[in-house]
């Protein structure tokens, strides 16, 4: 049975705020320990909103408690009529997230029957303990680097395995290959995708979300692939276009990292276009469909290498301005 990082903080966390509330001789001392169950969340951002959350809601929860317990008295119809009004108004000021914490608080002053500035002081004290050591649990966040350059890794492999099988199927029109990559670069790039925006979420300083902004990327030229594997397995016929393209494929399928040399393949994208254009027109109705075949084919290339292009020009362009700024303030 494996325990993760997030079962220990709850854990140590249920246990400290009980504790400390328990000594600050807080009455129903336990609801310390829910609240911060409530707030232990998966990265560090979505703790921070829970407890502002929370912290809303509980006082409105609080300011609307006192004026119908005041006014109507302390029945169980009072109750409804608060949660009729307090559930969609928490909705619509879009705190709803807090509205089992604030609950939790109005059953306490219902139980004590009630509402005076010792008792929202104690509730108040329950939601500062809770939230507070939940926020304190969540300081401490495991790093992901190192999963994520192992799923950037696995990606890059799989992609130069996907672009070496359609040079190869371009080149000898026939192929052995099970096109078990393709499935299993979906799962890793769901999972790489999950996982850094956990890491993002995780700085509550922005800093630049490399790693999402690479596997959307790959996301998106993963799609193209897609769409090149029907092209290319539709070509039965072998002609001297489709060697060449498949030379690129594998000269591609060599050149798959983090960096950015997507122009340079752009640049002889280009010529060899001009040089397929050159050649002498198709003379039966067949190479003239695997000719069509061939430019879309290098059509959606083209997109592929554009995709990994704009992300690499979009970083050195925010290089450049950061660099500018340091100037400037320096």
């Amino acid at each position: 049975m494996k325990i993760g990082y997030r079962t220990i903080k709850t854990a140590v966390g249920t246990a400290l705020s009980i504790f400390i509330a328990q000594q600050a001789g807080l009455s129903f001392f336990a609801s310390a320990g829910i609240i911060t169950i409530l707030c232990v969340q998966v990265t560090r951002k979505k703790s921070v909103a829970a407890a502002i959350d929370r912290l809303l809601a509980s006082l409105l929860g609080l300011l609307l408690g006192g004026l119908f317990y005041e006014v109507l008295g302390y029945h169980p119809f009072t109750i409804g009529l608060l949660l009729l009004l307090f559930i969609p108004l928490s909705v619509r000021l879009k705190v709803n997230e807090g509205f089992v914490t604030s609950a939790v608080l109005l059953l306490h002053i219902y139980s004590l029957q009630r509402f005076d500035l010792a008792i929202v002081a104690n509730e108040l004290g329950l939601l500062l303990i809770g939230t507070g050591v939940a926020l304190l649990m969540n300081l401490y966040m495991p790093s992901r680097e190192k999963e994520l350059r192992w799923l950037q890794r696995e990606v890059e492999k799989n992609f130069s395995v996907i672009l070496k099988e359609f040079s190869d199927y371009l080149r000898n029109g026939n192929s052995d290959w099970s096109g078990k990559e393709m499935l299993e670069t979906v799962e890793l790039l769901e999972q790489a995708i999950q996982l850094s925006v956990q890491d993002v979420e995780n700085r509550l300083i922005k800093q630049k979300d490399s790693y999402y902004q690479y596997f959307t990327m790959r996301e998106k030229q993963f799609e193209l692939l897609e769409r090149m594997l029907p092209i290319i397995s539709s070509l039965h016929l072998q002609v001297p276009q489709g060697a060449q393209i498949a030379d690129f494929l594998d000269e591609l399928s060599n050149a798959v990292h983090p960096g950015n040399t997507a122009y340079l393949f752009l640049d002889k994208l280009a010529e060899m276009r001009k040089a397929l254009q050159r050649t002498s027109l198709p003379t039966t109705r067949e190479e003239f469909e695997i000719r069509a075949s061939l430019f879309y084919l290098l059509r959606e290339i083209e997109r592929y290498l554009h995709i990994k292009d704009d992300l690499g020009r979009g970083r050195e362009t925010a290089e450049r301005s950061k660099e500018k700024r340091k100037r400037e303030t320096s």
